[in-house]
């Protein structure tokens, strides 16, 4: 069997404890009836040895790393069909599958957060998402607004996304152990199917919004020109992270109906 060492301009630590890896997996939940599951950056398989157990999933397997997948096909030759080859943020994922897929996995901690805004593409096709993350970022997703980890991320996956911060994973399960704690989060898709406002225009709102997070929003959303009623309403004596979704939706109907 192939040794696979980790590769450190992929992002990769390797877990190690087969007990974290089966509570990883056991927090699927089912959520809306999905068959497929996707694992992202399988690795040497940790997590692949319990998914594959799951006799009700139709399991795939996403991998970058050559070293892994050559690994992985021996490893689990009956999945070999079923690994992609590939870089998961350059997928076409609506010709993958014609169904909903859950998403799970130790996601690199270097481009989680652009795996993240892909899943936003594709955030009707994907019901439920259990993954691993540096757990300032997965503190980051799962905050409320008030808190001063609550940012762009954050209002972006809740506004879609029902979201739990699960528990937290130390650095000497894995190999190499990263410098930084990480973090197990949980996303079940809401019943949002659309928000109730110009979509591209509630992401342009919350990243301004978001742009001098010190600044009330009267002065950060000055860029995008301020109507007169606008310009005195009480919501922008308020900073963006203390505003829920809720209020940048109602922030981005005024946006709308300037225009």
């Amino acid at each position: 069997m192939l040794n696979v060492k980790p590769k450190k301009h992929l992002g990769q630590h390797f877990l190690l404890d087969t007990n974290i890896a089966k509570n990883i997996v056991d927090a699927l939940t089912g959520h809306k009836n999905y068959e497929v599951v996707l694992e992202l950056g399988p690795g040497t398989g940790v997590l692949t040895n319990f998914l594959i157990e799951k006799k009700d999933i139709d399991f795939h397997l996403c991998e970058i790393d050559r070293e892994s997948a050559t690994y992985l096909r021996k490893k689990y030759p009956a999945l070999s069909s079923k690994l992609i080859e590939g870089d998961f943020l350059q997928l076409r994922l609506d010709s993958l599958f014609n169904k909903p897929f859950a998403l799970i996995g130790n996601f690199p901690y270097n481009i989680s957060s652009q795996i993240f805004f892909k899943v936003l593409e594709y955030k009707n096709s994907v019901p439920e998402i259990v993954c691993m993350l540096q757990k300032e970022v997965a503190q980051r997703i799962a905050s409320p607004p008030g808190n001063k980890d609550y940012g762009i991320l954050s209002v972006f996956l809740q506004a879609y996304y029902t979201i739990e911060y699960l528990f937290t994973v130390p650095p000497h399960v894995f190999d190499p152990p990263p410098k930084v704690q990480s973090g197990v989060i949980r996303l079940r898709r809401n019943e949002v199917a659309a928000l109730e406002c110009d979509e591209a225009l509630f992401f342009k709102v919350v990243k301004q919004g978001f742009n001098n997070r010190r600044k009330t929003l009267r002065n950060s959303l000055k860029p995008l020109g301020l109507s007169p009623e606008l310009l005195v309403n009480p919501l922008l004596d308020k900073r963006a992270e203390q505003l829920s979704v809720a209020d940048f939706v109602y922030l981005t109907q005024q946006f709308s109906a300037m225009l």
